[in-house]
């Protein structure tokens, strides 16, 4: 068993940290140990483990856990890159989320990478053609989470919404990697033209709570959007808007400020 984990913990050591925080969960509180062994302990991989999480948040009485779950197992086998880029969300909310203490945290209770996860899956579906079902995960993940992501929205590695709240993206939206978003926050369009109407945000990107980017405008790389902001125009990289409607107010201060998480208008003062 020891030169089993050990191969793991080489092979996949985001994986083998969650198992091996998952034994210390149980050991800590008994009372989680059916949950922790059936969400975590009992699969071979995080593959395994996000299908089942994912399936039994959002099975209802219209479609069931096992048929969910036979859906992103299906994705997962299909595009190595849905697990790739959740580990690359875990191990950015372990880094950039104050409340977040363990690799296992995310997976279990965070909703805001629940969601991401989920509109993963549906967006593979939608790049097969399978619409319906994925607007039924997009549906069921509104209901069970309170986020609203559009299947054919693009999604980047590395992101962290915290809170997770009423948090709005829309269908030709782009979100880059290593991007932070806060509760309430709409990335949405305008008119009703069916065309390109969406944000497209860089990377590293900081998007603080409440902030609301309306139309087809282009939120350049390392910059940072005021809580509370409505953004119309587009923003130049590495700067900071703020207002309503936003205004550029100053330079972000660093080439990520989506990891530090500093929120103040001076500037975060972070390393490239």
């Amino acid at each position: 068993m020891a030169e089993t984990r050990a191969k793991i913990a080489e092979l996949d050591p985001v994986w083998a940290r969650i198992t091996r925080e998952a034994e210390e969960a149980v050991a800590a509180e008994p009372l989680l140990g059916g949950m922790v062994h059936v969400s975590v302990l009992h699969h071979s991989n995080i593959e395994r483990a996000l299908a089942f999480r994912i399936s039994m948040k959002l099975a209802n009485g219209e479609m069931s856990e096992q048929m969910l779950r036979e859906i992103c197992d299906e994705a997962y086998a299909a595009d190595p890159w849905l697990s790739r880029a959740a580990r690359a969300d875990i191990r950015a909310t372990f880094d950039r989320d104050p409340a977040c203490q363990r690799f296992l945290q995310p997976l279990l209770y965070f909703k805001g990478f629940q969601a991401v996860q989920s509109q993963r899956v549906a967006h593979w579906l939608w790049g097969q053609g399978r619409h319906d079902l994925a607007f039924f995960i997009q549906m069921r993940a509104s209901e069970a989470f309170g986020v609203d992501i559009h299947p054919a929205a693009r999604i980047g590695q590395g992101i962290m919404i915290d809170h997770a709240h009423s948090i709005v993206i829309g269908e030709t939206a782009v979100v880059g990697d290593n991007v932070s978003i806060l509760h309430s926050v709409t990335l949405g369009g305008t008119g009703k033209e069916d065309e390109d109407r969406h944000p497209k945000i860089g990377d590293g990107v900081l998007i603080g709570a409440g902030a609301k980017v309306l139309g087809n405008i282009r939120v350049g790389c390392g910059s940072r959007i005021a809580a509370g902001s409505v953004v119309l125009e587009e923003v130049p990289p590495c700067k900071t808007v703020a207002g309503v409607p936003a205004r550029i107010v100053g330079d972000a201060g660093c080439d990520q400020p989506s990891q530090l998480m500093d929120q103040k208008l001076t500037g975060c003062n972070c390393s490239g």
